[in-house]
């Protein structure tokens, strides 16, 4: 069974930074993308990064050069830095990922999402 483990949420002040990092566990074939949405208290949920294993990388518009996404380790991990934090940032980050579990057959998962909290 594929699992989304997601560390690193919190409260931080605005102007500060956070990292998140998200590992994939279990049995797979590949990870053909990973990354971050994020969704606020009545909001939809939106992207936030996702690195597209090779072929580039993926930000928000509100990003504008703020955060950071790591490339996918060899460990299945992928880091999320986020600096100049603003409390509008203010959301549960979910952790992403397009896997082949089964080639060629490729599935979204979800991590269950952490806390993220921008206030002074």
């Amino acid at each position: 069974q594929v699992h989304l483990v997601e560390s690193g949420g919190g409260l931080v002040q605005p102007g500060g930074s956070l990292r998140l990092s998200c590992t994939v566990s279990g049995r797979i074939f590949s990870i053909n993308a990973m990354g971050w949405y994020r969704q606020a208290p009545g909001k939809q949920r939106e992207l936030v990064a996702v690195n597209n294993n090779g072929s580039g990388t993926t930000y928000g518009p509100f990003v504008l050069g703020r955060f950071h996404i790591s490339e996918v380790t060899a460990e299945n991990t992928v880091y999320l830095q986020m600096n100049s934090l603003k409390p509008e940032d203010t959301a549960v980050y979910f952790c992403y990922a397009l896997l082949v579990v089964v080639d060629p057959w490729q599935n979204d998962y979800w991590g269950k999402g952490t806390q993220v909290t921008v206030s002074s």
